[in-house]
């Protein structure tokens, strides 16, 4: 599946071009700034920043923005990913940055099947509970692995 994937004509593009592995990379961190920037401000206000900011209604703005990055943010990670997929699937930094997303992923669907469907309790005037804190700060701190990861890549 691999050399498949190096052998399509797309990576060949990205391969040959001097420009279009350096524009998609901008789109990709571009997409993933939208995206961390809005889960970074979701999860500081589960932590008690902005309180005058009812949680449900930041969520309902930033939830879709992170949605939408992610149209920019998975084509263009493939389309890097399709130029050497042998050599992300060997390195152990990849590898990390994919698991941490994927934590990341399980930690959102969690908070929001579990502690933020009784929102309205907590939302305004009353601090988050502990586990929606908790969670926040986790959701922070895969965040910011993913980011160390991605750069790194240019290095490992």
């Amino acid at each position: 599946m691999a050399s498949w994937l190096a052998a399509t004509p797309l990576a060949q593009a990205m391969r040959d071009s001097p420009w279009l592995y350096p524009i998609v990379e901008i789109v990709h961190i571009f997409g993933f700034c939208i995206l961390v920037g809005a889960v970074a401000l979701f999860d500081l206000r589960v932590l008690g920043w902005g309180r005058a900011l009812p949680v449900s209604t930041l969520g309902r703005h930033l939830l879709p923005w992170s949605l939408a990055s992610l149209v920019l943010v998975v084509p263009a990670g493939l389309m890097m990913f399709s130029t050497q997929p042998q050599a992300f699937l060997a390195n152990p930094v990849f590898l990390l940055k994919l698991t941490l997303i994927a934590a990341a992923g399980a930690n959102a669907l969690l908070f929001h099947v579990g502690v933020y469907r009784s929102i309205a309790g907590w939302e305004t005037g009353l601090p988050a509970p502990a586990l929606a804190k908790a969670q926040a700060l986790l959701s922070l701190a895969l965040w910011l692995g993913v980011i160390c990861c991605g750069r790194l890549l240019a290095y490992v």
